[in-house]
């Protein structure tokens, strides 16, 4: 990935050297927790509301309007977290993985600024925070073994670099474009919360019985995988970010960390019924959609027929 040279973030947030370290609802799996990115939790919905705003969302996108001008954002819970140091810690980590993700986070950033003026709103950034072990979150404490998440509490993406390596030793997912992949989702998990989808969804938990809100958690995550295309698109148009082979580290990325596979690794066999975040084909498919079309109005998994 071309990314030397351009603006890295500053909503960043380096608590490596803080000797805490977290967990959110929205998580990125890693091996061993079966595909459940949600501790001792789950995501439902009630009454079918996403789908009718979705629904009306593709309404408004084939008659010429905003489609995010349907949604408005919901209220934030701000949690007690722990405090780092604001900006990289030039001595907590690695100079060259902290500037790349920092550059990653800023074309983010602009991206989504541009589509949501494009809809007449205004984009608000998420932060990173990088941290070691275990961290406190808006979302509570946690340790880093859930892998990266997002908090919609705080508004923030929680990482442990840590991730990246297992990423490429144990799953076999290497490439910068890979680790841009992880954080691009995450970015989207905040686009969902700031267009109010991730409270819809939120709001049906425990409301519907578990395989259905197991779909609808799918059918979240999914949503994030397409929003991280939408980036990679843009940002290619943009940017020009893109070397020989950096699409195939994301969707490489994307098929590593699909339910079926973690599922079978870690107990050797998959139970679809219990998927909350896709399997590798259907990660796969929606972030290539994505990232072909660029165009939000693609992306409605949850009355999308075929995942």
């Amino acid at each position: 990935m071309r990314w030397k040279g351009r603006r890295q973030s500053t909503n960043i947030e380096d608590r490596r050297n803080s000797g805490r370290g977290g967990l959110g609802p929205i998580s990125f799996p890693r091996m061993g927790t079966s595909g459940r990115g949600v501790p001792g939790g789950k995501v439902a919905l009630s009454g079918g509301s996403v789908l009718t705003i979705l629904v009306i969302m593709a309404l408004v996108w084939a008659l010429g309007g905003n489609p995010l001008s349907v949604l408005t954002s919901t209220g934030t819970n701000i949690g007690t977290t722990t405090q780092g140091t604001r900006g990289l810690d030039p001595n907590a980590g690695d100079g060259t993985t902290d500037e790349f993700l920092a550059t990653v986070l800023a074309d983010t950033e602009q991206v989504w600024a541009d589509l949501f003026a494009q809809a007449g709103r205004n984009y608000r950034p998420t932060t990173l925070v990088l941290f070691r072990g275990q961290t406190s979150s808006g979302c509570g404490f946690a340790s880093a073994a859930i892998g990266p998440f997002y908090c919609p509490a705080d508004e923030k993406i929680y990482i442990d670099l840590d991730f990246y390596d297992q990423l490429t030793r144990e799953l076999g997912a290497p490439g910068d474009f890979a680790q841009a992949y992880v954080l691009a989702h995450e970015v989207g998990h905040h686009v969902q919360h700031l267009l109010g989808t991730t409270d819809q969804v939120h709001t049906a938990n425990g409301r519907v019985p578990e395989t259905e809100y197991n779909d609808l958690s799918v059918r979240l995550e999914l949503q994030a995988d397409f929003l991280a295309g939408v980036w990679a698109h843009h940002a290619q148009e943009r940017w020009n970010i893109l070397e020989p082979g950096d699409i195939e580290e994301a969707m490489n990325a994307a098929a590593a960390v699909g339910d079926d596979r973690l599922q079978k690794r870690s107990q050797g066999y998959a139970v679809p019924d219990s998927f909350t975040h896709g399997s590798s084909a259907q990660r796969v498919r929606w972030f290539r959609k994505g990232f072909e079309s660029g165009d939000l109005g693609s992306g409605d998994t949850f009355s999308a027929g075929d995942l």
